[in-house]
């Protein structure tokens, strides 16, 4: 099973699952309109969903005993489900749309939540939200909040994480380094991470370098005030992208990142080409639900804190969805699955945080008093730590968003590679996002 990897391209796959779902019958759509006993009349007798993820096996063991546990309580519902990895699994539901078997209840991130939501492919929870079928209150607002497109409740967090710096500990005690800290600015991370790698007789650079991060930059943009995305458009300026290409070419001069060659395999967002695993980096960035799984790729100890910057700038925030299909034959049956995947206390124990912490305040409370494992305690701390310094969520990404994460990477790799210059790489982007944010 491959690892998990932080940036999916959709691409065709997208188009395909798209365009197959065109002709499908949409029968939520005709069960919309049900009176309440008329809608638990249709779903009298055995039923079956379908339910599709993506993780490696630590998440479907845990998923898979999840559901059974909802099997057992209600012995009328049974599961049909296939996961995978992230590598391809928007290209498995477009062929699993092409025979005309969306599944009822899958797994998606931000990457194409509001896309999806805007081809009518989700089921819409507003409804069952705005009557309380839908439980969400013991989740944070801002968490709600982030599963919402257009005032439309259309998914439902599986579990929150941060954007989280993660450290080599044992690396940085060999070389008598301080750790890095929650609310170091970009200037003060880049400094230390300069003295890193100085430390290290240059065999280990301080960091790796974020220029093509999203997140990265997202939270930078948001630490002066302005955003990734304004609705449709891009928050902010060709300046203030330049700006931040320039910091990371200065980063670069002053050796804080490594070669060009190893930072390129790392932007595939495979974990096992993380750096900080693969011991070419004192730092590397990821999100916190990923720790445990990088811990388990090293020997070494790592630890975690918040992305540079004010912590102000980070926001509760979805590692991922559990969406339903709108033409589910059982929508009634879909939202008491995600209740019961929400805030179910013994469900909650058994998912633990690999997806990361529980979205319910009160589930995760219980979960967290059960964790033994270091790094999953560290997910845990970290966590209830931002939870206290968060600002407000942003609307979930506009469609086009994975284009411009794509093209976000390309940019940074032309320049680091120098085949284009800051300017001409910014200009360039500036271009193509908006092309991509326009279609």
């Amino acid at each position: 099973m491959r690892a998990e990897r932080s940036v999916p391209r959709p691409g065709l796959d997208r188009r395909r699952f798209l365009g197959a779902l065109t002709g499908l019958p949409l029968l939520a759509a005709g069960l919309a309109g049900c009176a309440p006993e008329e809608e638990a009349a249709a779903e009298d007798g055995p039923i079956e969903l379908s339910v599709f993820w993506w993780g490696g096996s630590r998440r479907a063991q845990a998923t898979e005993q999840a559901l059974r546990l909802y099997t057992q309580q209600n012995p009328r519902v049974s599961f049909r489900i296939t996961w995978q990895g992230l590598a391809g699994y928007y290209d498995r539901l477009a062929t699993q749309g092409t025979g005309g078997n969306v599944p009822d209840l899958f797994q998606i991130d931000d990457t194409l939540l509001t896309e999806y939501t805007r081809r009518d492919i989700l089921l819409d929870l507003t409804a069952y939200a705005d009557d309380g079928r839908l439980d969400l209150r013991d989740l944070p607002e801002q968490l709600a909040r982030y599963g919402r497109v257009d005032e439309r409740t259309v998914a439902v967090p599986a579990a929150q994480t941060n954007a989280a710096l993660v450290y080599n500990r044992d690396l940085l005690r060999s070389l008598d380094q301080p750790e890095p800290r929650t609310g170091m600015s970009w200037k003060e991370y880049a400094r230390w991470a300069a003295r890193v790698t100085r430390s290290s007789g240059n065999r280990v650079a301080g960091s790796m370098d974020a220029s093509g991060d999203y997140r990265a930059l997202w939270l930078w943009l948001r630490g002066q005030g302005s955003e990734l995305y304004q609705g449709r458009q891009l928050g902010f300026s060709s300046a203030e992208l330049l700006s931040w290409f320039e910091f990371w070419e200065v980063a670069r001069f002053d050796r804080v990142t490594p070669s060009a060659a190893l930072v390129e395999q790392a932007d595939t967002g495979e974990l096992n080409r993380q750096l900080v695993v693969t011991g070419h980096t004192a730092a590397s960035f990821a999100w916190s639900h990923q720790l445990p799984e990088l811990q388990r790729l090293t020997e070494d100890e790592l630890g975690a804190v918040a992305f540079p910057g004010t912590p102000a700038a980070q926001w509760p925030r979805a590692s991922m969805y559990w969406a339903g299909f709108r033409g589910t034959r059982h929508p009634g049956v879909v939202v008491d699955v995600l209740n019961f995947l929400t805030s179910n206390v013994a469900a909650g124990r058994i998912l633990g945080v690999e997806r990361g912490v529980n979205p319910s305040t009160q589930v995760r409370t219980y979960v967290a008093a059960g964790v033994t494992d270091r790094a999953e305690k560290r997910v845990t701390s970290l966590g209830v730590e931002l939870d206290e310094l968060a600002g407000p969520a942003p609307a979930p990404p506009p469609k086009g968003h994975a284009k411009v994460r794509t093209l976000l990477i390309e940019a940074a790799e032309s320049i680091r590679g120098k085949r284009a210059g800051a300017r001409s790489a910014t200009s360039r982007f500036m271009a193509r996002a908006n092309a991509a944010l326009a279609e």
